[in-house]
């Protein structure tokens, strides 16, 4: 009997294509399965082992904490603490700011710190706190020098 060698090879070809698209299929469909099972859905656990953290020995560790100088008007109020400054432009920028041994917060321009003051303007490595925007400066807050 004679073969048609044209007929044997093309059935050839279509049975290899149908075997690849088959092994393809299979594994679009085992990795679309497994996708969602790779993350973890475990939640974390708080350890309760870590003591809390003592704001000043934060300040000594980020440069040795900081000094306040308040204006003879501002005697005997809350004592602020300035942690560190973001100047952005003349009236932009942010300062991080202790208010009564309380942890530090970050405070934009114009923010109100505590009762009374806001914060009015930062520069350099200082922040200067006002009754308002305009106001006199009643405080100035500054960092300590960088140690060389």
């Amino acid at each position: 009997m004679q073969k048609n060698a044209i007929h044997t090879g093309s059935v050839r070809a279509v049975t290899f294509a149908m075997a690849v698209l088959a092994a393809l299929s299979a594994t679009y469909w085992v990795l679309k399965s497994t996708q969602g099972h790779s993350v973890s859905i475990a939640t974390p656990v708080a350890s309760s082992a870590l003591a809390p953290l003592d704001p000043k020995a934060v300040a000594r560790a980020l440069g040795g904490g900081s000094t306040a100088v308040p204006s003879p008007a501002a005697a005997g109020r809350i004592p602020l603490v300035l942690l560190g400054v973001i100047a952005e432009g003349k009236r932009g920028g942010a300062a991080l700011i202790s208010v009564d041994g309380k942890p530090a917060k970050p405070y934009l321009v114009g923010a109100q710190v505590d009762g009374h003051l806001v914060l009015q303007s930062v520069a350099g490595r200082r922040a200067t706190l006002a009754t308002g925007l305009d106001g006199p400066v009643q405080m100035t807050l500054e960092l300590p020098p960088l140690s060389k």
